[in-house]
């Protein structure tokens, strides 16, 4: 497999956020979904809406989420819709949450753990999808970036459960730590099949880079400085990218960030992933 390209910028800006979109070439098509981390209700580091108001508008995109499957503000439908609209979210986009009316059941091709993958069921009324996710510090993944937000995140309530659960939802916090991790990789290629070939396009955005996701009420404060905004065609390329990029940040705050993404081990998603032919952790950067 050839390198992927993968677009860089150190400015966050909207009007970065469209530009490096513009550089992908990506043609979304059709019913476009935009799949983001709506955030848990008490933490403050999801992507604010001022920042991406203008690509989503111009994508005329519908802003689509999942329900979790932990106690909090969004496991329930209801709690979700209110913490969309307290969030800000409502007032620059449709939002649909996608498991409201139920699961659909995706094929999972050549999977390490899992031969399907339960997906919210209004999935199957998008033709396409730009993931736009928050790169950030995970308590179980290790880290968050595009493949957590193609696979946990589009993973309805049960679907979520299945996932930690290695196909079995009562092992929920309980199943074995890699397994997990690989199965985030087989969920990552159901979506990935399901979307199609040129349907998908990924941005990574990091900032506000704490050690916990945007799912924890009470995250930790960032320890490091922002690095900046990250666009491929190619998810496991861009959140290889994007953990080589904390690595090499010359910012001694990136101790804490780098901990907690080693002792989670999850660098092994992205190595499953590309074992899974999800895409390639071979990559090369365009500065914009």
């Amino acid at each position: 497999m050839s390198k992927a390209k993968v677009y860089f910028t150190e400015e966050i800006t909207p009007e970065s956020l469209q530009r490096i979109y513009h550089a992908l070439g990506a043609e979304l098509k059709g019913r476009v979904a935009v799949k983001l981390s709506s955030g848990e209700p008490g933490g403050h580091n999801y992507l604010k809406p001022s920042l991406i108001e203008p690509l989503v508008r111009e994508l005329d995109g519908t802003i689509v989420e999942c329900n979790t499957a932990y106690e909090g503000r969004r496991n329930t439908t209801k709690e979700h819709w209110k913490a969309i609209e307290e969030h800000g979210f409502l007032k620059i986009a449709p939002c649909d949450i996608m498991d409201e009316e139920g699961e659909m059941s995706l094929p999972v091709k050549g999977g390490k753990h899992l031969t399907e993958n339960f997906v919210g069921d209004h999935l199957k009324n998008y033709d396409s999808m730009l993931v736009l996710s928050h790169f950030k510090g995970h308590l179980m993944g290790g880290f968050g970036g595009a493949l957590k937000n193609i696979s946990i995140g589009v993973a309805s309530s049960h679907g979520k459960a299945h996932i930690h659960g290695v196909g079995d939802p009562e092992k929920l916090w309980t199943a074995d730590h890699d397994s997990f991790l690989e199965c985030m990789a087989d969920a990552s290629r159901s979506v990935v099949d399901h979307m199609g070939a040129g349907n998908m396009a990924y941005i990574n955005v990091a900032n506000r880079l704490s050690v916990d996701c945007d799912c924890d009420s009470n995250p930790h404060e960032p320890e490091m400085a922002d690095i900046g905004i990250f666009a491929s065609l190619d998810p496991v390329a861009v959140d290889q990218a994007s953990v080589d990029a904390v690595y090499n940040s010359p910012d001694p705050g990136k101790a804490a960030l780098i901990e907690r993404m080693e002792s989670r081990n999850g660098i092994h998603t992205v190595e499953t992933a590309a074992e899974l032919g999800v895409g390639t952790r071979e990559y090369e950067i365009v500065r914009l």
